[in-house]
């Protein structure tokens, strides 16, 4: 089964044509918000350096969402530990439904804080809420918006805010089919490229590659149609460094897109052994996302090969730029021509196999990837949070 070739009309039949297409343009997505950023470079620097000015000690970067949009931060972090202004900021992931529901656990009423929100929407309670519950709790509250919609109710606050920076992603980016694809991978391309401190000509190098890296996950769809011909009901995505976080996203798509008909689970490389290696079965597809890291890929592709080796899964599975010495199970890799991106990068065409993984699935096991809870009870925006008054 492909999907990327089907006509459209083919597409809609199956009820797959808005994600299937969603998907598939994310590489141009990348190049708007590249562009979008080039544009923007100026007053982004000059809106942190003011920061920086007015602060006194290290600056908390709180990037926060819920659901997929939680899982933006958590992919970033580890990357910009490396190579972001460690001087001045100190960069953490926590989701807008931990702050929301125990603000005191998450928010220092006198540390100099920048809260970077990210929403497709920007219209989930929790999103909005998180905003009105840092402006409560901390003193000195500085505010990015990264969100998908111009018409949504963040964008709208940020708007009116001198000390919000509002970044509106690529129109196209606003997904209109129910899983976040485009908007995730241009939320994280934007935030890295704000926080990156590597010379810009370089970051403009790593956006290429990963563009053509994208146009590549479309190409060989046949690839990953192949591994998921197997009989299988869980499946399994790890990595490590930044790619650990990007596991989250990633099981999550296979989650949603299949109404949890198929089983996911996900963890760290070097975590996996100690406990959730339990929920392998002869019915279980493993992904391994390979980082490039010379140190880091030695525990990635030593879970690979243990699992392989094991015999206890379905299919193992290395997502991986590079192909891969001595590993006998499979491979899904890129043109070798290519010069290795650092994880942060990385995550984007590797998040597109997984969101085409996610996409194969749901319609191998009888879903309509377009609109797949058919119960309704979850929604493209959440719906029945009640918001607590906070004091």
């Amino acid at each position: 089964m492909q999907l990327f070739t089907k006509t459209k009309n083919e597409l809609k039949n199956m009820g797959a044509s808005i994600t299937t297409k969603e998907i598939e343009q994310q590489p141009e997505l990348w190049s708007e918000a590249w562009e979008s950023y080039q544009k923007q470079e100026e007053k982004i620097q000059t809106f942190l350096e003011k920061i920086k000015e007015e602060a006194t000690g290290k600056i908390r970067v709180v990037f926060t969402g819920a659901g997929t949009s939680a899982y933006v931060g958590d992919t970033i972090v580890p990357y910009l530990n490396q190579v972001g202004d460690s001087s001045s900021f100190l960069f953490e992931s926590i989701a807008t439904t931990d702050i929301v529901s125990s603000p005191r656990d998450y928010l220092h009423e006198d540390d100099w804080t920048i809260l970077v929100s990210f929403a497709r929407s920007g219209n989930s309670p929790e999103s909005i809420a998180t905003v009105d519950v840092a402006n409560t709790v901390v003193k000195n509250i500085r505010h990015i918006t990264i969100t998908c919609a111009a018409e949504g109710s963040l964008a709208k606050a940020a708007a009116q805010d001198e000390e919000n920076l509002l970044l509106l992603m690529p129109d196209r980016s606003n997904d209109q089919g129910f899983a976040m694809t485009g908007s995730f991978t241009s939320m994280t391309l934007t935030s890295l490229l704000v926080f990156d401190q590597t010379a810009t000509a370089e970051k403009e190098q790593f956006v290429a590659t990963a563009i053509k890296m994208g146009k590549e996950v479309v190409e060989q769809e046949e690839k990953l149609s192949a591994v998921l011909a197997a009989d299988f009901n869980r499946i399994v995505y790890l990595g490590s460094g930044s790619l650990a976080g990007l596991t989250r996203e990633a099981q999550l798509k296979v989650l949603e897109l299949t109404a949890g008909k198929v089983s996911t689970m996900f963890d760290s490389s070097m975590g996996f052994r100690h406990g959730p290696k339990s929920f392998v079965d002869e019915k279980t597809v493993v992904f391994v996302f390979v980082n490039n890291d010379a140190y880091t890929r030695q525990y990635d592709l030593d879970i690979l090969k243990e699992i392989h080796h094991d015999q206890i899964a379905s299919q193992t599975v290395a997502i991986t730029q590079s192909i891969e010495e001595g590993f006998e199970g499979e491979v899904f890799s890129f043109d070798q021509n290519h010069a290795l991106l650092p994880e942060g990068y990385l995550a984007l065409p590797f998040i597109m196999a997984a969101q085409t993984v996610s996409l194969l699935s749901s319609i191998k096991v009888g879903n309509t990837p377009d609109t797949p809870s058919a119960s309704g009870t979850v929604n493209r925006v959440v719906k029945g949070v009640t918001i607590h008054p906070y004091e």
